[in-house]
């Protein structure tokens, strides 16, 4: 059964290991929180803040997070499949990198990839981009530090 939430406020609390299906949460705010270890799947949580937010290890799969502001959050170890970014703003978050544990069934590394995902209008500031993998992903009007990527692009 899916669960539908609207102006959720939650702090300072610890629900690592949650698992949320089907869920559609608006105007949710959460901050520092644990979502360690956190399955989301299937979800429609659009305009959520999330600050201060632990989410290393997770899985986030077929998801709308569109209009999302996300600040201080740990992203480590976290695999994002198929979801729908557009409009997020990223800030001082750090996404999965090289050292994670990300490999693949061969053992060879695998850094974060995005694939499938609607990356429009996202903006990422003071985050580690580092070996990040972009497939199949819509990045018009994705800002970096402000920079559109398609400027960054004819820059090399």
């Amino acid at each position: 059964m899916g669960l539908s939430v609207e102006k959720f406020d939650l702090q300072r609390k610890d629900i690592s290991g949650s698992r949320m299906q089907e869920v559609k949460a608006e105007e949710l705010y959460l901050d520092n929180v644990s979502l360690a270890k956190t399955s989301i799947h299937n979800a429609n949580m659009s305009q959520m803040s999330l600050n201060d937010i632990n989410m290393s290890k997770s899985k986030i799969s077929d998801a709308n997070l569109s209009e999302f502001g996300i600040q201080h959050a740990n992203f480590s170890h976290s695999v994002i499949d198929h979801v729908h970014l557009f409009g997020t703003e990223f800030r001082n978050v750090i996404l999965p990198q090289e050292g994670d544990g990300n490999y693949s069934a061969e053992g060879k590394y695998k850094p974060i990839s995005f694939e499938n995902c609607d990356l429009s209008n996202s903006q990422y500031r003071n985050c580690n981009l580092a070996n990040v993998e972009l497939t199949d992903c819509n990045i018009s009007g994705l800002k970096i530090n402000g920079i559109l990527i398609e400027e960054l692009i004819s820059r090399r």
